[in-house]
């Protein structure tokens, strides 16, 4: 080095050389590598269930009856007490919604525990207040609603999908928490569960509908269509939870990828959301039966049967 070219212009050359030395682009790269890279992939999966061991079918079915005896106390409970209790299910496309509910109201009287499944609002309905149509399905004293999707829909599909506008949209979200307060303060029961399944067990449910004649009826077009939306439906569910998963009603989230656990654990769960005791009818004997033999039965041959092909 030159003798005149000082400490300052020997600190210049210095750090010239290490930065095009092979040892600093080495480190430079290892820095580089040491950021951890997110694949989109990532970014478009749910969280998927761990996996358990599967649940044969004698086992579900040993469950499920002891918990299809307490649902029965749980209805004479409400029918006893003129409770009025609502119970909402959301959630994907092929969650399970259907299996459960089907699953919950199968042992239980339909005149106490009913359905409800709206379809598109009419064009009547689409001038009302937007819960107007959802109110007439409310239960009376003693009744157990179900509600195969709710007025939720505005914050998911309706939203997605482009059938409501932004201004809907946000009044919804403002409105709804306050809606299921004036509901819960008028002594509704008000429980909410949102089925959570993996992309992959969607597509895999989708693809055995359409294998399946008996439930191909089940994938509509707008199911079809609704499966390039991933994304925008997970960001929809996550505002909406940010809006209405409230203390006084929040939102009970169900892995729904096994469908056998997700039914036991809805069930149990719902169990011990309404305190009951057993009201269950104790066995009787029923009294002999009575024969009037002054009555004459007309002929056999003036009534029409159902054919016996089998």
């Amino acid at each position: 080095f030159p003798e005149n070219l000082g400490f300052s212009g020997f600190f210049i050359i210095f750090l010239i050389h290490f930065k095009f030395t092979p040892m600093a682009a080495h480190d430079k790269k290892k820095k580089k590598d040491s950021v951890k890279k997110f694949d989109k992939e990532d970014l478009y999966h749910d969280v998927e269930q761990e996996k358990k061991d599967k649940l044969t079918g004698k086992k579900f079915a040993k469950l499920l009856l002891k918990q299809e005896i307490e649902l029965v106390k749980l209805q004479e409970w409400v029918k006893a007490r003129k409770l009025k209790v609502v119970i909402i299910f959301e959630g994907r496309d092929a969650a399970g919604k259907g299996g459960v509910i089907k699953t919950i109201s199968g042992c239980l009287n339909p005149r106490i525990c009913r359905i409800v499944a709206l379809g598109t609002p009419t064009e009547k309905e689409k001038t009302q207040w937007y819960f107007q149509r959802y109110v007439s399905q409310l239960p009376a004293g003693g009744e157990i609603v179900l509600f195969d999707r709710s007025w939720y829909n505005r914050a998911g599909v309706e939203k997605v999908m482009g059938f409501c506008t932004n201004e809907e949209y946000e009044e919804f979200l403002r409105a709804c928490p306050e809606f299921e307060r004036m509901l819960i303060r008028s002594g509704i029961i008000l429980i909410k569960y949102w089925f959570s399944v993996s992309d992959h067990e969607q597509e895999k449910r989708f693809q055995d509908r359409i294998q399946d004649p008996t439930k191909r009826w089940k994938i509509s077009p707008m199911d079809i269509e609704s499966r390039d939306k991933w994304v925008e439906y997970s960001m929809a569910k996550d505002k909406m939870f940010s809006y209405t998963d409230t203390k006084q009603s929040p939102w009970h989230v169900v892995h729904a990828d096994d469908k056998k656990r997700a039914r036991l654990n809805v069930i149990d769960h719902l169990l011990s959301m309404i305190p009951y005791e057993d009201l269950t009818p104790k066995p009787f004997k029923l009294p002999p039966l009575k024969h009037d033999v002054a009555y004459v039965r007309p002929p056999i041959t003036d009534q029409t049967f159902v054919p016996e092909k089998y």
